[in-house]
């Protein structure tokens, strides 16, 4: 899905999305963050930042001219490790003394399949994993965050990435890098787990939700759409990968290639992780499988 070119709000200026809601856009735009890193102010005086965003000192001045002489900021949160999301809570809290919350370091949450994989060191990863990062404070799944005037409830959401978390604001989801209206979301072994992503997502079709704001893009007004397109587009990418193990074996690198035929050179290594997600997932289905360790060059075949 082609990312809508109308969603180009300024960098750094804060953006009312409902009451008590707002916006405001990091000055990191890339082909992998889109315009940049969605940094949300919630709340009317003591205010939960969700996702301050990568570590620079123009945004950490932007988030704090956006309070009003009567605001403070009483929680950071952060959805996942990824360094256009975490870096920017320790200076956040260094400014402010408001604690910082997360499901855990950059190793939470992972599937005991993804935490051997990353011990064997045959499969790379670590796309710009924030190593460093350590909340003052672990949330649990389905606990709930008490504001002054907001409450948010913690949905465990891995897959982009194992700590990863969305949060739930009535009906309201701040979705994070798990479902963007721009792109499908990167899942990159050892630190992305698709068996985990799709069920996150199955979980997330359970609720009737009116709107995800997402870590990347425009606000998504067609959840259960876009939850809907997200797993059949998984779907369809598994059936190519099927359908390209049919002819002969491969790897996860001659894979992409033959199936990404339009995607540019410089976006071939994300789709290579992507099908290696997708490989590692179907090899636990025991649908394909392979010869040796499982690695970033293994050569796979299809069983069924």
């Amino acid at each position: 899905m082609q990312a809508p070119d109308e969603f180009n709000p300024p960098a750094g200026v804060a953006q009312e999305l409902h009451p008590g809601l707002r916006r405001i856009l990091a000055p990191n735009p890339s082909p992998m963050t889109y315009r940049g890193t969605n940094t949300y102010l919630l709340g009317t005086r003591y205010l939960a930042v969700i996702d301050p965003g990568p570590l620079s000192n123009a945004h950490l001045e932007a988030i704090l001219d956006a309070l009003s002489p009567d605001q403070r900021i009483s929680h950071i949160l952060v959805t996942h490790t990824h360094l256009d999301h975490s870096p920017l809570a320790a200076p956040l809290a260094a400014r402010t003394s408001a604690p910082i919350l997360a499901f855990g370091g950059p190793e939470a949450g992972r599937s005991a399949v993804m935490s051997d994989l990353a011990q064997s060191g045959m499969v790379q990863g670590g796309e710009g994993i924030d190593t460093a990062f350590r909340p003052d404070i672990e949330l649990a799944d389905g606990e709930r965050i008490t504001g002054d005037d907001w409450q948010l409830e913690v949905i465990h959401t891995p897959g982009h990435l194992g700590n990863h978390i969305a949060l739930a604001w009535g009906d309201i989801c701040f979705t994070a890098d798990h479902v963007m209206g721009w792109a499908s979301s990167l899942v990159s072994p050892p630190d992305g787990d698709l068996t985990d992503f799709m069920a996150a997502c199955h979980r997330l079709q359970q609720r009737d939700w009116s709107v995800f704001h997402a870590g990347h893009g425009a606000p998504i007004e067609n959840p259960a759409e876009r939850l809907e397109w997200l797993i059949q587009h998984r779907l369809g990418r598994e059936a190519q990968i099927l359908a390209a193990l049919a002819d002969r074996q491969g790897s996860a690198r001659q894979l992409a290639e033959r199936i990404y035929t339009d995607t540019p050179k410089a976006l071939l290594p994300a789709a290579e992780r992507n099908v290696l997600a997708h490989l590692i997932d179907l090899a636990g289905k025991s649908k394909v499988t392979y010869n040796g360790p499982l690695a970033s060059d293994a050569v796979f075949r299809r069983l069924s």
